[in-house]
């Protein structure tokens, strides 16, 4: 164990568990947004119990979203120190805007729209959601931002050995920015869905007997969820198609690894299903591959050769010096990419075939038919992991650097730490989020086992005194 290698798995630990929550919040705020919309237009109570019901899972993610988030940055300061002296003038600006503008937003509105139910009228009242969703997705923008200039440095001058801003709007122009910033949203959207819908299917599966309403309230969720997981799913896949494209101009090397070419392609490139990319002789061995496939998914025709590992780590060793290897964890990166497009078709199949099941016409309800019930439930747990897949590919295939082009991981870590403190908070942040993430889990079951109309009328033991022992 090395200073380097520990401070890199603290950095992606924490990421990963803060990962998990914040996509989790951004969806989940924009389908309770709709929901509540849906209330104040067509009148129905059961939107507004909806409203009210899925709000509350949203708010358990968002409360340890912040906690994760908040101990992430700390690191900078301390394991990443140089990284933080080369950087802070970039980080700087959207970093504080995050903190001051969205992340304010983002909680102001919370607290109104929690505490306001029965206080405003309710139109203001969905006011108050969509201004909380608002700065959930501007959080993610200014967050990218930063990422994004990590990817393709743009608007920037380098002064006293420091990357320099010289032009804001720059950074806020940088194609890498848009790719990233839907792709995330969309998936995010996706995921607030599919969660949805999946929670509704264990609650079917577990309550036998439901009232009308509790029937009627359900259905409606279902519906919802997989509505929404279907059409975002299909615009996540979209962009994802058109970011890969980008990335073969821009990160070239990355696109290669997330295919396992290591050897320039004829025109007719094809695509390996499955291999292991063996690093010491920089070939991949056991492949299986489909002809042309990889020419059609680059550049959408049967022609199209991709650059391989080995003909660009020798351009950028020219280019950036011969003292770095410019290979990017390969196996990670391949696996990682298919697990995520794997997660994105799955999710999309089972939202399609949920939803044609939902219909009135349905030979088959999906209430009655619990092999389906049982598929959408268990693809609850799926987007979590597709989206730590994609962040892996969006990461790893950075390495070496952290600033593309610019500074190196090895250049960045903080040079007075100790791999007795590395270790130890290694230790204590694992059990930490582990206790979160347990934690979350538990209460969002608390939270199901409630009746849904009790989101709407919560039942209290009457007491005269309020400052009686029982009143709280």
């Amino acid at each position: 164990m090395t200073i380097l290698s520990l401070a890199r798995f603290q950095f992606a630990m924490t990421t990963v568990y803060h990962f998990f929550f914040v996509p989790f919040s951004i969806g989940t705020a924009f389908i309770v947004a709709i929901m509540e919309s849906m209330y104040v237009s067509t009148k129905d109570e059961t939107y507004k119990k909806m409203a009210k019901f899925w709000g509350n899972i949203f708010l358990l993610s968002f409360a340890v979203g912040v906690v994760t988030g908040l101990i992430q940055e700390f690191q900078f300061g301390m394991n990443w120190s140089d990284y933080s002296r080369f950087m802070g003038d970039i980080f700087g600006a959207p970093l504080a805007l995050e903190a001051l503008l969205s992340f304010f937003i983002e909680s102001t509105f919370i607290g109104l729209w929690v505490f306001t139910w029965k206080k405003v009228k309710p139109g203001l009242h969905l006011f108050f959601i969509w201004m909380t969703s608002f700065g959930s997705l501007t959080s993610a923008l200014w967050i990218l931002t930063a990422n994004s200039f990590m990817q393709h440095p743009v608007g920037y001058e380098i002064k006293g050995g420091r990357a320099v801003m010289v032009n804001f709007g720059a950074l806020l122009k940088n194609p890498q920015l848009w790719y990233e910033f839907g792709h995330v949203i969309l998936n995010a959207i996706m995921m607030g869905g599919i969660i949805i819908a999946g929670l509704t299917a264990f609650q079917l599966l577990k309550k036998q007997k439901l009232s009308e309403a509790n029937k009627k309230f359900y259905k409606k969720s279902m519906r919802l969820g997989l509505l929404i997981s279907l059409i975002f799913s299909i615009g996540g896949i979209a962009l994802g198609d058109a970011q890969m494209q980008y990335l073969i101009k821009e990160q070239p090397m990355k696109f290669a690894a997330t295919e396992d070419v290591f050897t320039t392609t004829g025109k007719h490139a094809p695509w390996t299903i499955v291999g292991i990319a063996d690093m010491k002789d920089h070939e991949v061995k056991g492949n299986i591959d489909i002809p042309y496939a990889l020419s059609i998914l680059s550049y959408h025709k049967t022609t199209g050769a991709v650059t391989g590992m080995n003909e660009l780590n020798a351009q950028y060793k020219k280019k950036y010096g011969k003292n770095l290897d410019y290979y990017p964890p390969v196996n990670t990166l391949f696996y990682s990419f298919r697990i995520m497009c794997a997660v994105g078709a799955w999710i999309f199949l089972v939202s399609l075939v949920g939803l044609i099941m939902t219909r009135e016409k349905s030979k088959k309800p999906l209430a009655q038919c619990r092999w389906a019930l049982w598929c959408i439930a268990i693809t609850t747990f799926l987007p979590f992991i597709g989206n730590t897949a994609g962040w892996f590919v969006t990461e790893f295939g950075r390495i070496p650097w952290t600033v593309y082009g610019l500074f190196t991981i090895a250049e960045s870590v903080s040079p007075n730490v100790s791999v007795g403190s590395l270790l130890t908070s290694n230790i204590v942040y694992f059990v930490l989020f582990t206790t979160l993430a347990i934690t979350l889990i538990w209460l969002i079951v608390l939270e199901l086992r409630k009746d849904p109309s009790e989101a709407i009328e919560p039942k209290f033991k009457k007491v005269l005194d309020p400052f009686d022992k029982e009143a709280f």
